[in-house]
């Protein structure tokens, strides 16, 4: 799911080719960010465009060979002065009468060809690792001068990049049914044709040098499926632009200049940038240990350079600003909590109240989006307007699930766009506001990029989350194990390198609640790990069960009757769950059966319309109810998903229930499952038993027995409060 759908989209046709554009937002100036090579195409801007639409225009489109255009064999299609013949034509078909021009690697030789021979169409102009020829290249030193006149380069006069290292020239490629090239001499014309996967995986591995970039390099890899070795033959057999017209076209620049390179970059090298900089007159920014696609590696500073280059073109306007002097401030708490579900708004609830309690001066903001803004707002509390920018994370969630299964390591990962996106917002939002204490519960984004940006921290910072570690599924094999591996060892990393950054670590339970397991192999003992580093608050239920002691008067307010046994089911507060609800209504005939005097009540949550389930005598469906825990603790049993939340409310209030853990879901499946042996709480059931049957037989078995859980704390959120007003 993307952070972003276009404002609007259209193709434009040039010499019989069609390209695709979108258009995102309606601010000023317009930033027009060019294709690249056609290996990938305009996805490679995924992490800029909600970003920069908040605060501009942006119009973005597919070159030719990749994306929604047309993929020609015709290498006068791929010419650099066609090419920027289609981003005139884009321009033209979108409105735009001037733009900051954006172009990476191979785009910036468009780039500045567009400037310098339209200048009043180009408002400023940003490289970034440009990829021109460099100072010492005459009209006939191509990268490929050495090659054998039988062409098997894959590199012609259309090369997109500088060639390989001198000691690998092209023409030593060895013939096919020997060993297989190494390095650069995939570069090659045979090689792309019946190994082009094997030389996309190597490519992009050398674009993405930084450590911990497995996810960057196997969209990149997607995105060149999308295309052929065909497609990129025909575009290096387009001639090139020569030094002499970069020389050229620097020379009649006449907007400013940003250009910016990773120092690690290992297909253009930082001096190609240097010397561009020398001809344009224009600001590089170096950045230090990065590769060569910034925008995927360090995107929270692209965006930000990227922005703050356009704005300063933006016509001069009055700004009013305010200051406040340090005795008229409130202590101001900036509060994130999840919106996977509704579990972390009632705990975050809980330990808010118990925050003003301690500390009654405190104001507090939330940021967060549906469904947890709505459960926010009916509780009384300030949502932040800014809220309504952040990019649905709950969608996505639900667009990752199949019948049951959501795979919620790699949900997370997909979830890259919108994890920048969001991220960006946050910082608007400090930036704007200044903020005493910043809490982020499970905010995934903001631990992550703060740990990649520590200089934007300018406030005491609290994380907390309830599980610690990914886990690999049995199923995913060793890719998944070494992927998570990785994941976890990032985490690592950074908390090691900047210790500091979390000025505390709240874990929403007990040392024993940790799983036992290694965050990979020969990687620490994620509890030894989590002792090490964090706060411990005990769980917080998010409501106290002492008024549900008389469960006979709860019911009769609730309106149920002693005669009858009632059923709970529920799913929390995502769309995810719907397969679960359905199986169970289905099941209910059966199970009325089995159970006489059986009242089901079916709560679909904010997400689920409850009127795609249907009723009988005995069965309601319901749809968000705010005081879900009251009905739980009044129930004789409840079937859930594997989620904490839920699982720990009924553990507390010492209901029977039966948890049925979502395939793929390595919290439910690992953490939550651990936790909920250490109480003795719950039965679990798989999906795949949930068949009339077999749910008759485990609800007449579990409906009204006794329990004996182990007791779950009740001052969580008063140590987590406490934890969080030393901050203050």
């Amino acid at each position: 799911m993307r952070a972003r759908e276009p404002d609007s989209d259209g193709f434009i046709e040039h010499g019989g080719v069609k390209i695709h554009y979108e258009v995102h937002g309606d601010g000023g100036p317009t930033i027009l960010l060019m294709p690249t090579w056609t290996i990938v195409h305009k996805q490679t801007w995924k992490l800029q465009i909600a970003y920069l639409a908040r605060h501009h225009r942006v119009v973005v489109y597919d070159g030719p060979g990749n994306g929604r255009s047309d993929r020609t064999l015709r290498s006068e299609a791929y010419h650099h002065t066609t090419q920027v013949e289609y981003a005139l034509r884009v321009l033209d078909a979108t409105g735009t009468d001037r733009a900051v021009v954006c172009g990476l690697s191979m785009a910036a030789r468009w780039v500045l060809e567009l400037a310098a021979d339209h200048p009043d169409r180009v408002l400023g102009v940003i490289t970034i690792a440009g990829s021109v020829p460099p100072k010492d290249s005459g009209p006939d030193s191509d990268s490929d001068s050495d090659s054998d006149s039988d062409s098997d380069s894959g590199s012609g006069g259309g090369d997109p990049f500088l060639g390989p290292p001198p000691d690998l020239p092209l023409s030593r490629v060895p013939e096919l049914g020997q060993d297989p090239p190494t390095h650069w001499a995939k570069m090659n014309r045979r090689y792309w044709l019946q190994h082009y996967e094997d030389f996309t995986t190597f490519f992009f591995g050398q674009c993405f040098s930084e450590p911990h970039s497995t996810k960057a390099i196997e969209d990149a890899v997607r995105w060149a499926s999308e295309t052929a070795p065909e497609v990129l033959l025909a575009e290096a057999g387009s001639p090139s632009a020569t030094r002499a017209d970069i020389e050229d076209w620097t020379a009649r620049l006449r907007c400013p200049v940003l250009h910016l390179h990773g120092s690690d970059d290992r297909v253009i090298p930082l001096q190609i940038s240097e010397d561009l900089a020398g001809l344009t007159g224009g600001r590089l920014v170096v950045f230090e240990g990065a590769g060569h696609i910034p925008v995927a590696g360090d995107p929270v500073r692209c965006n930000v350079l990227i922005h703050e280059f356009a704005e300063g073109l933006r016509p001069r306007r009055p700004v009013r600003e305010s200051w406040t002097r340090w005795n008229h401030r409130r202590r101001r708490v900036l509060y994130l909590s999840s919106p996977i579900g509704l579990g972390h708004a009632r705990r975050d609830l809980a330990i808010a109240r118990e925050l003003r309690r301690q500390q009654p001066d405190v104001e507090i903001d939330w940021l967060a989006q549906d469904p947890v803004s709505r459960a926010l707002q009916t509780a009384g509390e300030r949502v932040h307007p800014a809220s309504r920018w952040l990019a649905n994370e709950s969608a996505h969630i639900e667009s990752e699930s199949a019948e049951h299964d959501l795979h919620a390591f790699e949900a997370l990962r997909r979830m890259d766009e919108i994890l920048v996106a969001n991220f960006m917002l946050f910082r608007d939002v400090v930036q704007e506001q200044a903020y005493d204490l910043v809490v982020g519960d499970e905010a995934w984004e903001v631990d992550h990029f703060l740990y990649q940006n520590p200089e934007l921290k300018r406030f005491q910072y609290a994380w907390m989350t309830d599980f610690v570690g990914h886990l690999p599924m049995p199923d995913g094999g060793r890719r998944e194990a070494l992927v998570t591996a990785d994941y976890n060892v990032e985490m690592i990393e950074h908390v090691a390198r900047y210790p500091r950054l979390r000025d505390r670590a709240i874990f929403v339970g007990d040392p024993d609640d940790v799983v036992p397991d290694r965050f990979g192999a020969e990687l620490p003992y994620i509890r030894d790990w989590t002792q090490a580093h964090f706060s411990f608050a005990g769980y917080v239920t998010g409501f106290d069960p002492a008024p549900y002691a008389d469960r006979a008067a709860l019911r009769e307010q609730l309106g149920y009757h002693p005669d009858e046994q009632v059923c709970v089911v529920t799913v929390g507060g995502s769309g995810v769950g719907g397969h679960l609800l359905r199986r169970v209504v289905d099941a209910y005939p059966e199970v009325a059966r089995r159970v006489p005097g059986l009242r089901l009540v079916v709560v679909t949550g904010p997400r689920i319309d409850p009127a795609s389930l249907p009723t009988a005598p005995g069965l309601e469906v319901r749809g968000y109810v705010p005081d879900l825990d009251r009905h739980l603790a009044a129930s004789d049993l409840a079937i859930v998903q594997g989620g904490l939340t839920t699982c720990m409310e009924l553990t507390a209030s010492g209901r029977p229930f039966v948890y049925i853990p979502l395939r793929h879901h390595f919290e439910q499946n690992f953490h939550v499952a651990h936790r909920l042996r250490r109480y003795g709480a719950g039965r679990r059931l798989d999906y795949a038993d949930l068949t009339p049957d077999h749910l008759a037989d485990v609800v007449a078995a579990e409906i009204g027995r006794n329990t004996a859980y182990q007791p779950v704390a009740t001052d969580g959120a008063e140590r987590a409060a406490a934890l969080l007003a030393e901050l203050l």
